[in-house]
Protein backbone atom coordinates (compact mmCIF):
# COMPACT_ATOMS: atom_id res chain seq x y z
CA UNK A 1 0.00 0.00 0.00
CA UNK A 2 2.64 2.26 0.83
CA UNK A 3 6.10 1.14 -1.63
CA UNK A 4 7.35 4.24 -3.76
CA UNK A 5 6.07 3.73 -7.05
CA UNK A 6 7.61 4.42 -10.36
CA UNK A 7 7.19 7.98 -11.33
CA UNK A 8 5.44 8.17 -14.76
CA UNK A 9 7.07 11.69 -16.37
CA UNK A 10 4.30 13.60 -17.78
CA UNK A 11 6.88 14.52 -20.60
CA UNK A 12 7.24 10.92 -22.05
CA UNK A 13 3.68 10.83 -22.64
CA UNK A 14 2.12 11.33 -26.33
CA UNK A 15 -0.43 14.32 -26.29
CA UNK A 16 -2.05 13.19 -28.86
CA UNK A 17 -5.25 15.47 -28.91
CA UNK A 18 -6.54 14.27 -32.79
CA UNK A 19 -9.78 13.57 -32.66
CA UNK A 20 -11.42 9.88 -32.74
CA UNK A 21 -13.83 8.08 -34.72
CA UNK A 22 -16.79 6.30 -32.70
CA UNK A 23 -16.75 2.84 -33.34
CA UNK A 24 -20.40 2.19 -31.85
CA UNK A 25 -22.89 3.66 -30.14
CA UNK A 26 -22.07 6.00 -26.93
CA UNK A 27 -23.10 4.26 -23.83
CA UNK A 28 -26.04 6.41 -22.51
CA UNK A 29 -24.45 8.47 -19.74
CA UNK A 30 -25.48 7.73 -15.96
CA UNK A 31 -25.84 11.78 -15.42
CA UNK A 32 -28.57 11.93 -18.59
CA UNK A 33 -31.89 10.53 -16.74
CA UNK A 34 -32.55 9.04 -13.43
CA UNK A 35 -31.65 5.69 -12.88
CA UNK A 36 -34.29 3.08 -11.54
CA UNK A 37 -34.39 2.67 -7.59
CA UNK A 38 -32.56 -0.49 -6.97
CA UNK A 39 -30.70 -2.09 -3.81
CA UNK A 40 -27.20 -4.02 -4.30
CA UNK A 41 -28.31 -7.13 -2.80
CA UNK A 42 -26.49 -8.97 -5.30
CA UNK A 43 -22.92 -7.76 -4.45
CA UNK A 44 -20.24 -8.69 -1.93
CA UNK A 45 -20.22 -4.95 -0.18
CA UNK A 46 -18.10 -6.05 3.00
CA UNK A 47 -18.12 -2.58 5.46
CA UNK A 48 -15.72 -1.50 7.77
CA UNK A 49 -16.21 -1.09 11.10
CA UNK A 50 -12.64 0.17 12.39
CA UNK A 51 -9.89 2.20 10.99
CA UNK A 52 -8.24 -1.01 10.81
CA UNK A 53 -10.34 -3.20 9.07
CA UNK A 54 -9.31 -1.00 5.83
CA UNK A 55 -5.66 -1.82 5.74
CA UNK A 56 -6.49 -3.88 2.53
CA UNK A 57 -8.97 -1.34 0.72
CA UNK A 58 -11.43 -3.98 0.09
CA UNK A 59 -14.02 -2.62 2.51
CA UNK A 60 -16.44 0.32 2.16
CA UNK A 61 -16.29 2.48 5.49
CA UNK A 62 -18.95 2.70 8.02
CA UNK A 63 -19.48 7.02 8.29
CA UNK A 64 -18.25 6.28 11.94
CA UNK A 65 -15.29 4.86 10.42
CA UNK A 66 -14.93 7.70 7.47
CA UNK A 67 -14.52 10.09 10.15
CA UNK A 68 -12.26 8.29 12.17
CA UNK A 69 -10.04 7.88 8.82
CA UNK A 70 -9.99 11.61 8.50
CA UNK A 71 -8.97 12.56 12.12
CA UNK A 72 -6.54 9.58 11.74
CA UNK A 73 -4.77 10.98 8.74
CA UNK A 74 -4.65 14.56 10.71
CA UNK A 75 -3.44 12.99 13.32
CA UNK A 76 -0.69 11.15 12.11
CA UNK A 77 0.32 14.02 9.86
CA UNK A 78 -0.31 17.36 11.71
CA UNK A 79 2.74 18.92 9.95
CA UNK A 80 1.20 17.67 6.61
CA UNK A 81 -2.72 17.52 6.85
CA UNK A 82 -5.66 19.43 8.26
CA UNK A 83 -9.44 18.40 7.92
CA UNK A 84 -11.08 20.98 6.34
CA UNK A 85 -15.40 21.12 7.22
CA UNK A 86 -16.95 22.05 4.05
CA UNK A 87 -20.24 22.31 5.51
CA UNK A 88 -23.34 20.26 6.88
CA UNK A 89 -25.69 17.66 4.41
CA UNK A 90 -29.76 17.64 4.95
CA UNK A 91 -29.52 15.05 7.54
CA UNK A 92 -26.26 16.75 9.23
CA UNK A 93 -23.45 14.46 8.54
CA UNK A 94 -19.64 16.33 7.75
CA UNK A 95 -19.30 17.21 3.85
CA UNK A 96 -15.22 17.19 5.03
CA UNK A 97 -11.70 17.93 3.01
CA UNK A 98 -8.37 16.80 3.70
CA UNK A 99 -5.96 19.53 2.97
CA UNK A 100 -2.24 18.37 2.00
CA UNK A 101 0.10 21.15 2.06
CA UNK A 102 3.92 21.44 3.20
CA UNK A 103 4.15 23.84 6.37
CA UNK A 104 5.78 26.59 4.52
CA UNK A 105 2.86 26.94 2.13
CA UNK A 106 1.25 29.91 3.85
CA UNK A 107 4.68 31.61 3.65
CA UNK A 108 4.73 31.06 0.12
CA UNK A 109 1.39 30.21 -1.40
CA UNK A 110 1.44 27.09 -4.09
CA UNK A 111 -1.58 26.72 -6.69
CA UNK A 112 -4.10 25.36 -5.57
CA UNK A 113 -5.63 21.61 -6.35
CA UNK A 114 -8.99 20.00 -5.92
CA UNK A 115 -10.30 16.27 -5.76
CA UNK A 116 -14.05 15.71 -4.96
CA UNK A 117 -16.22 12.58 -4.84
CA UNK A 118 -19.41 10.76 -4.74
CA UNK A 119 -21.81 13.91 -5.28
CA UNK A 120 -24.13 11.05 -6.25
CA UNK A 121 -24.63 9.03 -3.23
CA UNK A 122 -24.36 5.24 -5.23
CA UNK A 123 -21.02 6.06 -6.87
CA UNK A 124 -18.64 5.14 -4.33
CA UNK A 125 -15.18 3.72 -6.21
CA UNK A 126 -14.13 7.34 -6.01
CA UNK A 127 -14.73 7.51 -2.32
CA UNK A 128 -12.73 4.71 -1.44
CA UNK A 129 -9.97 5.92 -4.02
CA UNK A 130 -9.99 9.32 -2.46
CA UNK A 131 -9.40 7.96 0.69
CA UNK A 132 -6.55 5.86 -0.70
CA UNK A 133 -4.88 8.78 -2.66
CA UNK A 134 -4.64 10.71 0.70
CA UNK A 135 -3.22 8.01 2.86
CA UNK A 136 -0.73 7.10 0.25
CA UNK A 137 0.58 10.91 -0.48
CA UNK A 138 0.72 11.12 3.26
CA UNK A 139 3.05 7.77 3.86
CA UNK A 140 4.81 8.81 0.67
CA UNK A 141 5.99 12.14 1.84
CA UNK A 142 9.46 12.15 2.25
CA UNK A 143 10.31 8.66 0.63
CA UNK A 144 8.52 8.88 -3.01
CA UNK A 145 10.39 11.59 -4.52
CA UNK A 146 6.87 12.28 -6.89
CA UNK A 147 4.52 12.20 -4.19
CA UNK A 148 7.32 14.52 -1.75
CA UNK A 149 7.51 17.02 -4.95
CA UNK A 150 3.93 17.33 -5.47
CA UNK A 151 3.32 17.94 -1.81
CA UNK A 152 5.79 21.01 -1.75
CA UNK A 153 4.41 22.69 -4.96
CA UNK A 154 0.87 22.02 -4.97
CA UNK A 155 -1.48 22.39 -2.01
CA UNK A 156 -4.01 19.28 -2.45
CA UNK A 157 -7.29 19.70 -1.30
CA UNK A 158 -9.10 16.18 -1.37
CA UNK A 159 -13.10 15.59 -0.62
CA UNK A 160 -14.09 11.71 -0.52
CA UNK A 161 -17.45 12.48 -0.27
CA UNK A 162 -20.02 15.12 -1.16
CA UNK A 163 -23.36 13.20 -0.46
CA UNK A 164 -22.82 11.18 2.59
CA UNK A 165 -26.62 10.99 2.93
CA UNK A 166 -27.16 9.79 -0.28
CA UNK A 167 -24.45 7.11 0.23
CA UNK A 168 -25.46 6.20 3.83
CA UNK A 169 -29.40 6.04 2.98
CA UNK A 170 -29.41 2.84 4.68
CA UNK A 171 -28.00 4.14 7.65
CA UNK A 172 -24.62 4.91 8.66
CA UNK A 173 -23.28 1.24 8.61
CA UNK A 174 -23.92 0.58 5.11
CA UNK A 175 -23.68 1.35 1.58
CA UNK A 176 -25.68 -0.81 0.38
CA UNK A 177 -29.10 1.29 0.29
CA UNK A 178 -27.04 4.17 -1.53
CA UNK A 179 -28.89 6.52 -3.71
CA UNK A 180 -27.94 8.72 -6.70
CA UNK A 181 -29.68 11.90 -4.62
CA UNK A 182 -29.66 13.56 -1.45
CA UNK A 183 -32.17 13.30 1.34
CA UNK A 184 -33.97 15.56 -0.65
CA UNK A 185 -34.07 13.49 -3.14
CA UNK A 186 -32.33 15.80 -5.60
CA UNK A 187 -29.60 15.19 -7.83
CA UNK A 188 -26.77 17.65 -7.15
CA UNK A 189 -25.15 17.57 -9.98
CA UNK A 190 -28.36 19.21 -11.35
CA UNK A 191 -28.03 22.07 -8.94
CA UNK A 192 -25.06 24.39 -9.61
CA UNK A 193 -25.78 27.86 -11.15
CA UNK A 194 -25.47 27.50 -14.85
CA UNK A 195 -23.68 30.53 -16.70
CA UNK A 196 -25.79 29.34 -19.48
CA UNK A 197 -28.75 30.98 -18.33
CA UNK A 198 -30.73 27.52 -17.40
CA UNK A 199 -32.39 27.44 -13.84
CA UNK A 200 -31.84 24.63 -11.93
CA UNK A 201 -35.73 22.44 -11.26
CA UNK A 202 -34.64 22.72 -7.57
CA UNK A 203 -33.89 25.37 -4.86
CA UNK A 204 -30.00 24.97 -4.36
CA UNK A 205 -29.46 22.29 -1.92
CA UNK A 206 -27.88 22.76 1.36
CA UNK A 207 -24.54 20.26 0.26
CA UNK A 208 -23.79 22.40 -3.27
CA UNK A 209 -24.53 25.87 -1.12
CA UNK A 210 -21.70 24.54 1.39
CA UNK A 211 -19.77 23.48 -1.78
CA UNK A 212 -19.57 26.79 -3.34
CA UNK A 213 -19.05 28.79 -0.36
CA UNK A 214 -15.99 26.72 -0.16
CA UNK A 215 -14.52 27.06 -3.34
CA UNK A 216 -15.36 30.87 -3.52
CA UNK A 217 -12.92 31.01 -0.30
CA UNK A 218 -10.22 29.48 -2.81
CA UNK A 219 -8.49 29.45 -5.91
CA UNK A 220 -8.48 25.97 -7.12
CA UNK A 221 -6.77 26.07 -10.81
CA UNK A 222 -7.42 22.60 -11.37
CA UNK A 223 -9.87 19.71 -10.44
CA UNK A 224 -11.68 16.70 -11.04
CA UNK A 225 -15.10 15.58 -9.67
CA UNK A 226 -15.16 11.66 -9.75
CA UNK A 227 -18.55 9.38 -10.90
CA UNK A 228 -19.58 5.80 -11.54
CA UNK A 229 -20.80 4.45 -13.69
CA UNK A 230 -18.90 4.57 -17.11
CA UNK A 231 -14.90 4.65 -17.61
CA UNK A 232 -15.05 8.02 -19.41
CA UNK A 233 -13.03 11.04 -19.30
CA UNK A 234 -15.49 13.91 -19.29
CA UNK A 235 -14.08 17.13 -19.80
CA UNK A 236 -16.00 20.68 -20.57
CA UNK A 237 -18.32 21.71 -21.76
CA UNK A 238 -21.14 19.65 -20.62
CA UNK A 239 -23.78 22.45 -21.64
CA UNK A 240 -23.06 21.97 -25.32
CA UNK A 241 -21.40 19.55 -28.04
CA UNK A 242 -18.00 20.75 -29.53
CA UNK A 243 -19.51 21.67 -32.45
CA UNK A 244 -21.50 23.98 -31.11
CA UNK A 245 -19.39 25.77 -28.62
CA UNK A 246 -15.78 23.98 -28.26
CA UNK A 247 -14.01 24.90 -24.40
CA UNK A 248 -11.17 27.24 -25.25
CA UNK A 249 -8.75 24.76 -24.18
CA UNK A 250 -10.16 21.61 -26.01
CA UNK A 251 -7.27 20.88 -26.94
CA UNK A 252 -5.24 20.66 -23.92
CA UNK A 253 -7.59 18.56 -22.21
CA UNK A 254 -7.73 15.89 -25.07
CA UNK A 255 -4.20 15.60 -24.30
CA UNK A 256 -4.64 15.57 -20.63
CA UNK A 257 -7.42 13.09 -20.89
CA UNK A 258 -4.97 10.98 -23.08
CA UNK A 259 -2.10 10.77 -20.81
CA UNK A 260 -4.67 9.51 -18.09
CA UNK A 261 -5.98 6.73 -20.02
CA UNK A 262 -2.80 5.91 -21.35
CA UNK A 263 -1.61 5.92 -17.81
CA UNK A 264 -4.30 3.50 -16.77
CA UNK A 265 -3.82 1.32 -19.88
CA UNK A 266 -0.35 0.43 -18.74
CA UNK A 267 -1.51 -1.09 -15.49
CA UNK A 268 -5.30 -2.41 -16.80
CA UNK A 269 -5.48 -2.55 -20.52
CA UNK A 270 -9.44 -3.02 -20.41
CA UNK A 271 -9.86 0.14 -18.83
CA UNK A 272 -12.04 3.28 -20.27
CA UNK A 273 -13.41 1.51 -23.00
CA UNK A 274 -17.03 1.06 -22.65
CA UNK A 275 -17.99 4.11 -24.07
CA UNK A 276 -15.89 4.71 -26.72
CA UNK A 277 -11.92 3.47 -28.08
CA UNK A 278 -10.26 6.42 -27.35
CA UNK A 279 -11.64 6.82 -23.24
CA UNK A 280 -12.30 10.25 -23.18
CA UNK A 281 -14.93 12.76 -24.82
CA UNK A 282 -16.21 16.10 -24.53
CA UNK A 283 -19.32 16.36 -21.81
CA UNK A 284 -21.95 17.60 -24.29
CA UNK A 285 -20.77 15.33 -27.15
CA UNK A 286 -22.27 12.37 -24.97
CA UNK A 287 -25.40 13.67 -23.93
CA UNK A 288 -25.64 17.55 -22.90
CA UNK A 289 -25.93 18.39 -19.30
CA UNK A 290 -27.27 21.81 -17.74
CA UNK A 291 -26.86 22.65 -14.08
CA UNK A 292 -23.82 20.68 -13.67
CA UNK A 293 -20.75 21.72 -11.44
CA UNK A 294 -17.78 20.83 -14.03
CA UNK A 295 -19.32 24.42 -16.08
CA UNK A 296 -20.03 25.86 -12.96
CA UNK A 297 -16.50 25.60 -12.10
CA UNK A 298 -14.77 25.95 -15.14
CA UNK A 299 -16.94 29.47 -15.87
CA UNK A 300 -17.45 30.83 -12.27
CA UNK A 301 -14.29 29.89 -11.22
CA UNK A 302 -11.78 29.89 -13.86
CA UNK A 303 -10.72 26.33 -12.42
CA UNK A 304 -10.44 23.76 -14.98
CA UNK A 305 -12.38 20.88 -14.10
CA UNK A 306 -12.91 17.65 -15.43
CA UNK A 307 -15.26 14.82 -14.93
CA UNK A 308 -14.08 11.28 -14.21
CA UNK A 309 -16.29 8.35 -14.84
CA UNK A 310 -14.04 6.03 -13.04
CA UNK A 311 -15.72 2.74 -12.91
CA UNK A 312 -18.29 0.97 -15.09
CA UNK A 313 -20.40 -0.19 -12.14
CA UNK A 314 -21.52 2.73 -9.60
CA UNK A 315 -20.74 0.73 -6.18
CA UNK A 316 -18.18 -2.31 -7.24
CA UNK A 317 -17.61 -5.32 -5.27
CA UNK A 318 -15.85 -4.04 -2.40
CA UNK A 319 -13.60 -6.98 -3.09
CA UNK A 320 -12.71 -5.22 -6.43
CA UNK A 321 -11.56 -2.16 -4.89
CA UNK A 322 -7.91 -2.78 -5.37
CA UNK A 323 -8.29 -3.61 -8.58
CA UNK A 324 -9.58 -0.21 -9.15
CA UNK A 325 -6.80 1.44 -7.12
CA UNK A 326 -4.26 -0.56 -9.36
CA UNK A 327 -5.33 0.21 -12.57
CA UNK A 328 -5.95 4.38 -11.18
CA UNK A 329 -3.21 5.15 -8.78
CA UNK A 330 -0.49 6.57 -11.36
CA UNK A 331 -3.01 8.33 -12.96
CA UNK A 332 -4.62 10.10 -10.13
CA UNK A 333 -1.79 11.60 -9.01
CA UNK A 334 -0.02 12.29 -12.51
CA UNK A 335 -3.54 14.58 -12.64
CA UNK A 336 -2.56 16.66 -9.79
CA UNK A 337 0.84 17.55 -11.32
CA UNK A 338 -0.96 18.68 -14.31
CA UNK A 339 -1.50 21.96 -12.71
CA UNK A 340 2.13 22.78 -12.93
CA UNK A 341 0.82 21.93 -17.15
CA UNK A 342 -1.57 24.62 -17.50
CA UNK A 343 -2.35 26.64 -20.89
CA UNK A 344 -0.44 29.29 -21.24
CA UNK A 345 -3.35 31.81 -21.25
CA UNK A 346 -4.18 33.73 -17.88
CA UNK A 347 -7.25 35.16 -19.53
CA UNK A 348 -10.99 33.78 -17.76
CA UNK A 349 -12.97 31.09 -19.73
CA UNK A 350 -15.05 32.94 -21.49
CA UNK A 351 -18.84 32.14 -21.79
CA UNK A 352 -19.76 30.31 -25.05
CA UNK A 353 -23.04 32.57 -26.20
CA UNK A 354 -25.74 31.19 -27.04
CA UNK A 355 -27.26 33.67 -29.89
CA UNK A 356 -29.44 36.33 -28.50
CA UNK A 357 -31.69 36.76 -31.47
CA UNK A 358 -33.57 33.41 -30.39
CA UNK A 359 -35.54 34.86 -27.23
CA UNK A 360 -38.26 32.85 -26.22
CA UNK A 361 -40.67 33.19 -22.83
CA UNK A 362 -41.72 32.76 -20.29
CA UNK A 363 -39.16 30.54 -19.59
CA UNK A 364 -39.91 28.55 -17.08
CA UNK A 365 -43.19 27.59 -18.80
CA UNK A 366 -46.14 25.29 -18.34
CA UNK A 367 -47.33 24.96 -21.54
CA UNK A 368 -46.60 27.26 -24.41
CA UNK A 369 -44.13 29.15 -25.30
CA UNK A 370 -43.57 32.37 -27.34
CA UNK A 371 -40.83 33.45 -29.86
CA UNK A 372 -40.19 36.65 -30.23
CA UNK A 373 -40.31 37.07 -33.78
CA UNK A 374 -41.49 34.67 -36.59
CA UNK A 375 -38.63 31.43 -37.16
CA UNK A 376 -36.41 31.74 -40.04
CA UNK A 377 -35.85 27.89 -40.07
CA UNK A 378 -37.50 24.58 -38.88
CA UNK A 379 -37.24 24.41 -35.01
CA UNK A 380 -35.97 21.43 -33.05
CA UNK A 381 -36.67 20.71 -29.57
CA UNK A 382 -34.24 18.07 -27.59
CA UNK A 383 -34.48 16.33 -24.50
CA UNK A 384 -31.38 15.93 -21.98
CA UNK A 385 -30.37 12.83 -23.67
CA UNK A 386 -29.67 14.52 -27.22
CA UNK A 387 -32.87 12.75 -28.85
CA UNK A 388 -35.56 15.46 -31.34
CA UNK A 389 -38.93 15.54 -29.27
CA UNK A 390 -40.67 18.20 -31.37
CA UNK A 391 -40.10 19.50 -34.76
CA UNK A 392 -41.73 22.81 -36.11
CA UNK A 393 -41.72 24.50 -39.42
CA UNK A 394 -40.22 27.54 -40.07
CA UNK A 395 -42.33 30.49 -39.25
CA UNK A 396 -43.51 29.16 -36.09
CA UNK A 397 -44.22 31.76 -33.12
CA UNK A 398 -45.94 29.44 -30.69
CA UNK A 399 -44.43 26.10 -29.47
CA UNK A 400 -47.16 23.94 -27.86
CA UNK A 401 -44.98 21.73 -25.11
CA UNK A 402 -47.90 20.86 -23.36
CA UNK A 403 -47.43 16.68 -24.58
CA UNK A 404 -43.69 16.31 -23.36
CA UNK A 405 -42.90 15.90 -19.38
CA UNK A 406 -41.14 17.81 -17.22
CA UNK A 407 -38.09 19.01 -17.71
CA UNK A 408 -35.32 20.83 -19.53
CA UNK A 409 -35.01 21.06 -23.50
CA UNK A 410 -33.02 22.85 -25.96
CA UNK A 411 -34.69 24.82 -28.86
CA UNK A 412 -32.66 25.16 -32.06
CA UNK A 413 -33.04 26.86 -35.11
CA UNK A 414 -30.72 27.24 -37.42
CA UNK A 415 -27.21 28.08 -35.56
CA UNK A 416 -29.13 29.97 -33.01
CA UNK A 417 -30.33 27.97 -29.64
CA UNK A 418 -31.58 28.46 -26.07
CA UNK A 419 -32.88 26.05 -23.06
CA UNK A 420 -35.78 26.22 -21.73
CA UNK A 421 -37.17 24.27 -18.78
CA UNK A 422 -41.01 23.10 -18.52
CA UNK A 423 -42.37 22.93 -15.11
Amino acid sequence: MRTPLLFLALATILTTSASFAQDKPLKARPDAFAPEEQTIESKAVAMASTVDEMSQWDRYPTYQTYLDMMKGFADEFPNLCHIDTIGTSVQGRLILCARIQHHDSYQNPHPEFFYSSTMHGDEVTGYVMMLRLIDTLLHGYGSNQQYTDLINTVDIYINPLSNPDGTYRGGNSTVRYAQRYNANYVDLNRNYPDPFGTAPLNSQQQENTAMIDYVSNHHFRLSANLHGGSEVMNYPWDSFTSAENPHPDSEWWQAVCKRFVDTSRTYNNSIFRDVNTAGYIAGGDWYVIPNGRQDYMNYYHNCREMTMEISSNKTVDSGQLPGYWQSLQHALVNYIAEIHNLPSSTEAVETPRMNASLRCFPNPTRDRLFLSEESASDIFIFNTMGKCVLHLPKGTRTIDLHTLPHGIYMVRCGSHATKVVKQ
